[in-house]
């Protein structure tokens, strides 16, 4: 099991749901909802800046497929998402996410909070289960979970 402190990140359409685990990547927390970028780098660049803050040696990627496993739109999104956090010079891996929203939203609402609550919340949420699935992973089989975006992935579509 590799020690340090990992950010686990939830990429939406319209937020980015980010967290964070202890250096002995033990427990996965919520940080903070970074809104997307409409044009520009401010929410790679607040990324980049909580990695920083925290000593992030990796970003782990929520990487939403279908249940079969086949790419969705999203999927296309968080890649390209991604991609833009490696150009700006982060080591990211892209962990298999599916149901982690659909999780979150249940907690949440198990939690007694309303769909309207839950909504500034529900993606660092979605963010936590997507990096405690992945330390929790790492640490059962001694392998790294999902796999490390290449900057040859990283310049062209998966």
């Amino acid at each position: 099991m590799r020690s340090g402190v990992r950010l686990g990140i939830d990429v939406g359409r319209a937020r980015i749901g980010i967290a964070r685990c202890d250096a002995g990547a033990l427990l996965a927390v919520p940080v903070e909802t970074v809104p997307r970028a409409g044009e520009g780098d401010a929410d790679v660049r607040r990324v980049l800046e909580l990695a920083e803050e925290f000593g992030a040696f990796e970003l782990v990627v929520g990487h939403p497929l279908s249940l079969s496993g086949a790419p969705t739109p999203s999927t296309d999104d968080a890649v390209a998402f991604a991609a833009r956090l490696l150009a700006a010079g982060a080591a990211v891996r892209l962990v298999d996410e599916r149901l982690s929203t659909v999780s979150a939203q249940q907690a949440l609402r198990a939690s007694g909070r309303s769909s309207r609550s839950q909504r500034p919340i529900v993606d660092q949420v979605a963010a936590v289960i997507i990096l405690q699935h992945a330390i929790d992973t790492e640490r059962a089989t001694g392998i790294e979970p999902g796999r490390s975006l290449t900057t040859e992935e990283g310049s062209s579509p998966l």
